[in-house]
C-alpha cells in the first residue's frame, strides 16, 4: 500500500517524520512531502513546490493521504479530486501538535476511520472518528464489506441500510455461507422485512424491501488455450459465460493456468484489462489437486496433465467448489471455482 504525508510548518514537518514511521510499521510505503524550507529538518522529508498538484497525483496511485495542519487546508486541496466513496483513497487530518487524528474521506470503504485509531495509538493522539454508525457501535456495511473483500451491488441500499440502523430499527440478514459468530446489535436472520442484508452471489435473493446484496470476491477462472490466443477469443468464452452464470466481473479474485502459459500474451492482456492477478502452476501441482475432473489425452501429451482449467482454478480457490465444469470456444477452455469462505462478525473496531 502507498501512502504521503503533507506537512506545510517546521513543527509538521518533524511530526510527519514519526508518522511516516508509524505508518510504515502498518507496511505502507511513504512520502513525506513538505515545504522547500523544511525540507531540511529530517532525510525522510522531500521538498514538493504545488501541494495541489501533488494531491492530484496522490488520489491516482494512493491508498492513504495524510495532512499535517488545519482540516480546511486537507478540505480545499482534496475537494476537486473527490469522486465518490467506492474509489476514493483514506484522507486523515491531523493537528501539527499531534492531538488528534481526523478522518475526512473514505471512513469505512477505504479505511480511514481504521487507519486513524491505529495512527492515532501510534503517536499517542485521539483518534476523531464522526461517521454515524461508529458514532453508535453499530454495524457498518461498507466497512465490513470491504474487509471480507465483498462488492455492495447498490450503494444507495447500502445508505438506506446503515440510516435504518441508525434510526434503531432491527434489519434482516440472509447468507449463503456458514456464520461463525454473533450478529450484530439490530441484526436478525430472517428473510423478509423493510431492509436487509443478503450475501450472495444469486442476483435473484432480495427478499426485503429493500436488501443490500454483498457479492463475495472469491471466484477463480481456471483457463487453458492454445499458443497465440489472443485476448477477444479468451473474452469470447469467458464474459458470456459468467454472465450466463448471473456472476459478476467484480466477483472475480484471480485467473489461473499452468505454468506453460506464463508468458501467453493474450492471457496476460486478459488479466490485466480487467485488473486481475494470474497464478500459474506446475504440471506436478495441477496433477496434485485432489478432486473428480475431467481428461484430455491431448492436453496430458502437450502439458503434462489431462486438464489445466479445471484443475488450475481449484487450486486457485484452496481446493474450493467447482461452480462451472470445463467449457471450451475456439480453443480457449474455462473452468470457474469458488473458494470457501464464513461469514465473521466479530472484531468489527
Amino acid at each position: 500500500m502507498q501512502a504521503v504525508v503533507y506537512s506545510f510548518t517546521r513543527r509538521g514537518a518533524k511530526l510527519s517524520v514519526h508518522i511516516c514511521e508509524a505508518l510504515q510499521r502498518l507496511n505502507f510505503a511513504v512520502r513525506c512531502l513538505t515545504m522547500a524550507k523544511f525540507a531540511d529538518e529530517a532525510d525522510a522529508l522531500e521538498a514538493m513546490t504545488d501541494h495541489n498538484k501533488a494531491c492530484a497525483e496522490a488520489f491516482k496511485e494512493c491508498q492513504l493521504i495524510v495532512f499535517v495542519g488545519a482540516v480546511g487546508i486537507a478540505v480545499r486541496t482534496i475537494a476537486p479530486y473527490i469522486k465518490n466513496k467506492t474509489v476514493d483513497p483514506a484522507v486523515l487530518s491531523v493537528d501539527e501538535g499531534g492531538g488528534f487524528v481526523v478522518p475526512l474521506l473514505a471512513g469505512h470503504i477505504g479505511g480511514a476511520n481504521g487507519f486513524a485509531r491505529a495512527l492515532a495509538a501510534a503517536i499517542k493522539a485521539v483518534p476523531i472518528v464522526t461517521t454515524a454508525t461508529d458514532v453508535n457501535s453499530l454495524f457498518a456495511v461498507d466497512e465490513w464489506a470491504a474487509r471480507n473483500k465483498m462488492v455492495i451491488a447498490d450503494m444507495q441500499a447500502a445508505k438506506t441500510f446503515a440510516a435504518a440502523l441508525v434510526d434503531g430499527q432491527q434489519v434482516g440478514l440472509i447468507a449463503d455461507y456458514p456464520i461463525i459468530s454473533a450478529l450484530p446489535k439490530n441484526i436478525a436472520l430472517k428473510d423478509d422485512g423493510d431492509v436487509g442484508m443478503a450475501v450472495t452471489k444469486d442476483r435473484r435473493k432480495q427478499p426485503f424491501a429493500v436488501t443490500v446484496q454483498l457479492w463475495p470476491q472469491n471466484l477463480y477462472l481456471g483457463i487453458g488455450c492454445r499458443r497465440g490466443t489472443e485476448l477477444k477469443a479468451i473474452e469470447a468464452l469467458v464474459l458470456p459465460q459468467l454472465d450466463a452464470l448471473g456472476l459478476d466481473l467484480r466477483t472475480v479474485a484471480g485467473i489461473a493456468s499452468v505454468d506453460l502459459k506464463k508468458d501467453e500474451a493474450g492471457l496476460l492482456a486478459f488479466a490485466a484489462k480487467y485488473g486481475w492477478q494470474v497464478k500459474f502452476y506446475t504440471a506436478d501441482q495441477l496433477l496434485e489437486t485432489p478432486g473428480e475432473f475431467s481428461s484430455s489425452e491431448f492436453v496430458r501429451s502437450v502439458v503434462g496433465v489431462s486438464n489445466v482449467c479445471e484443475r488450475s482454478a481449484v487450486l486457485a480457490a484452496s481446493g474450493g467448489r467447482l461452480v462451472l465444469p470445463k467449457c471450451s470456444l475456439n480453443g480457449v477452455t474455462l473452468a470457474v471455482a469458488e473458494a470457501d469462505i464464513v461469514l465473521d462478525f466479530d472484531n468489527l473496531t
